[in-house]
């Protein structure tokens, strides 16, 4: 299978680019000529890491933004560490064994692997000091005037000492090891991003040296904020670790402790599988796993305080440099803050509550097969609720005409309704296939563990293709209709997950058209058979064609604009990394072709570039929800073409994953996202940051305060006013007006 499909992938004919709105045989010849020939240089692309770290900056921006809620800047905030901890874990841990290997490479932006490193340490280190600068001088303050205190022991009266001793002891003393460090007990091996006490000892008569060394971990299984009781409503905290810190002497009974500090550990957390050499990609991915806590160490985190000796002899067991060591004046594990945000408690310091209804265009329609078989049917989470998407699951499964369900799944976030739709439909007698992906990076656990659930209910499962992440979001419902076998189509741009559905924002397409059936048909057979890629009617499917067609698509523009036709390009999407498709950007805007991209985390295309990228703008918007959807428009001479996906514009998107992008051939669908979701984020000037020629992000400000422009309050407000699609009321275009700029609504 592997053979097959690196063989289809590298010898897609020239007749796939031959398909509606694409270029003929010929000029696609003659512009790979030309994509060969041009060569940019290194001071044209941003640096990818670099790229990626100015994101988290955009977040931790948000944090220290006042017009946000109290609780929604501490959870930016807490954002900003859990991004850090994959960053070092995958990206760091990368960059490191490269610059250990043998092979001497620059990267598009032309830096070698050290001096990668060297740049992002630089940066991660202002990064983490304006992080805390933002802890001690905003959030603290901020939280202890709404309620919400963090105490040390010290400060605690005898009452509370009382409650806290009896907590120790009951609570967190029975899961306490100390780990002795001597010749006969070796540093011990600690988990990733565990935190732990270093904890110094007065040496014992007959000791050599002045001192001993020990470790305690801080239990995982227990918060790490301790809540004080309190009748008031008051919310006083203390660390877990400095509770752990007060109560040592018991832990060390007829010691002298000299000192104890705190300290974390990250570890690479790569997975690494030679899918080739295993024959149960499952039990491979199991054992990794475990491989994966204990992996190498990447960084060593400890608080300020901690003396310079401790540092260096933690850095020397851990195989680091000074180079891996971040002195942290503050919480060295942001993420568990979390907590504070639990409950309903405190809707005064949260962002106004939202709850997504049913789209417009299903109202009304309790029978989703209907609905669909009279128009396709387009929705935009989380503004339009996710749970029709379960309920054309859920009424799948138990509608008595269904033949067949099959879906990809990446990341469900074990939610029990899709997972049960699926092994409910097997009860119902339909065949029922799943094609889970176990290598969705910090979800393969969760992955395994409902995998197997559906294998013992009867689920074909299927772990995808050998070297290939299924990353695609489709799911098919093969229903024997009155008049025919129908076959029904969900394709989204974002995952089958309910939870994430309402924090992401994302788009997904019902439709029964016959040729999406065919091809989304083709597509699950690839997965799960063994077949050769032929060319879809309506897919653009990644490793295969996505690449070429797209590219493709980019060309035709340069052709229109050199033959005096409009010419224009809108991009919607996570990440830009691939230097062809940057590339073929920067021709396009050379050619006189207008390119708007947003472009939510990393960009390594550097727009404002003079005689290279004059033409290309690049914005970002950091907000509630995090900007997932991936829509691209090319204005094909006033005949506008409009796709959305699953691919970010980025080499393991293109060809080391099974990737879809659609198109939506519904004019009333097409013109909405065009004049909704692709115009309202043009036109936010209070959220949206301009990437700049140096690498910067500006934060965009509207010219007058009425003149305000907010994307994703805009989506909320039109979606709790019920406001519909294009060909809506003349009273929803005068309270709602698109968005006009140029010739068309962007």
């Amino acid at each position: 299978m592997a053979q097959t499909i690196n063989t289809c992938a590298s010898s897609v004919t020239q007749t796939s680019l031959s398909e509606p709105g694409c270029l003929s045989r010929a000029d696609s010849a003659i512009l790979a000529v030309a994509v060969n020939e041009t060569r940019y240089k290194p001071q044209h692309f941003i640096n990818r890491e670099l790229s990626w770290l100015e994101f988290n900056q955009r977040v931790l921006d948000e944090a220290m933004t006042p017009e946000n809620p109290l609780l929604e800047r501490l959870k930016f905030f807490c954002i900003v560490s859990s991004n850090l901890d994959e960053f070092f874990e995958v990206r760091v841990a990368g960059i490191k064994q490269q610059i250990e290997s043998d092979v001497v490479t620059r990267s598009v932006d032309g830096l070698t692997s050290t001096e990668i490193f060297r740049a992002i340490t630089k940066r991660v280190r202002r990064l983490v000091r304006d992080q805390y600068d933002c802890w001690r001088r905003q959030l603290v303050p901020d939280l202890r005037a709404n309620g919400f205190r963090f105490l040390e022991v010290d400060e605690l009266d005898a009452g509370d000492r009382k409650w806290l001793e009896k907590y120790y002891a009951s609570e967190v003393l029975p899961v306490l090891t100390p780990l002795a460090i001597d010749p006969a007990h070796p540093f011990p091996q600690l988990l990733n991003r565990s935190l732990n006490l270093i904890v110094k000892v007065a040496a014992q008569p007959g000791d050599r040296g002045a001192h001993r060394l020990a470790v305690v971990q801080v239990p995982r299984s227990l918060p790490r904020l301790v809540r004080l009781p309190r009748q008031d409503g008051r919310q006083d905290y203390v660390f877990l670790g400095r509770v752990i810190g007060h109560f040592l002497k018991e832990l060390f009974p007829g010691t002298k402790i000299l000192g104890h500090w705190l300290f974390r550990v990250t570890r690479n957390s790569e997975l690494y599988i030679d899918e080739e050499e295993v024959a149960n990609l499952l039990a491979a991915v199991e054992n990794e796993l475990q491989r994966r806590r204990r992996g190498d160490a990447v960084r060593l985190e400890v608080e300020r305080n901690c003396p310079t000796e401790v540092r260096t002899d933690l850095l020397q067991r851990l195989h680091l440099t000074e180079e891996d060591l971040y002195i942290i004046d503050g919480p060295l594990n942001p993420v568990r803050l979390m907590m504070l945000c639990e409950g309903d408690h405190s809707p005064e310091l949260r962002f106004p509550p939202f709850l997504a209804s049913v789209a417009v265009s299903l109202r009304q329609k309790p029978d989703l097969f209907e609905a669909i078989r009279e128009r396709d049917i387009l929705l935009h989470h989380p503004y339009e609720s996710f749970e029709s998407v379960l309920n054309f699951l859920q009424q799948a499964a138990q509608d008595p005409h269904v033949l067949a369900i099959k879906q990809t799944l990446y990341r469900t976030g074990g939610d029990t309704r899709i997972i049960g739709a699926l092994m409910e439909a097997v009860k119902n007698g339909k065949q029922v296939t799943a094609v889970v992906e176990l290598r969705a990076r910090f979800d393969e656990a969760n992955n395994i563990q409902w995998a197997r659930q559906m294998e013992e209910s009867g689920v074909h499962v299927v772990y995808g293709l050998v070297g290939y992440k299924i990353h695609a979001k489709a799911t098919l419902v093969v229903r024997r209709d009155e008049d025919q076998i129908r076959r029904y189509v969900h394709l989204g741009t974002g995952n089958y997950n309910p939870a994430t559905a309402r924090l992401y924002t994302d788009v997904g397409l019902l439709t029964c058209q016959p040729e999406f059936g065919e091809d989304v048909t083709s597509l699950f057979n690839l997965l799960t058979g063994i077949c050769q890629f032929r060319p879809m009617q309506r897919l653009l499917v990644a490793p295969f064609d996505l690449h070429q067609r797209l590219t493709a698509l980019i060309e035709r523009e340069i052709s229109h604009a050199a033959a005096g036709f409009p010419a224009r390009i809108v991009a919607k999407m996570n990440s830009l990394v691939d230097r062809a498709m940057i590339e073929s950007l920067y021709r396009a805007s050379q050619g006189g072709v207008r390119i708007d991209l947003i472009v939510r985390g990393i960009c390594c295309l550097r727009p404002g570039v003079k005689g290279v990228s004059d033409n290309i703008t690049v914005r970002s918007i950091v907000g509630r929800f995090l900007e997932h959807s991936r829509i691209f428009y090319f204005e094909s001479a006033c005949q506008p073409e409009v796709f959305l996906g699953s691919a970010d514009w980025m080499p393991r998107n293109f060809f080391r994953r099974i990737e879809t992008v659609f198109p939506i051939e519904d004019g009333n669908l097409r013109e909405r996202v065009v004049a909704e979701l692709l115009a309202l984020p043009l036109a936010d000037n209070t959220r949206a940051r301009s990437l700049q020629t140096d690498g910067t992000y500006h934060l965009l400000s509207p010219p007058r305060p009425s003149q305000a422009r907010h994307s994703q309050d805009e989506f909320i407000a039109r979606a709790r006013n019920g406001v519909p699609t294009p060909g809506r009321s003349r009273r929803a275009k005068r309270k709602y007006p698109e968005v006009k700029l140029a010739r068309r609504p962007f």
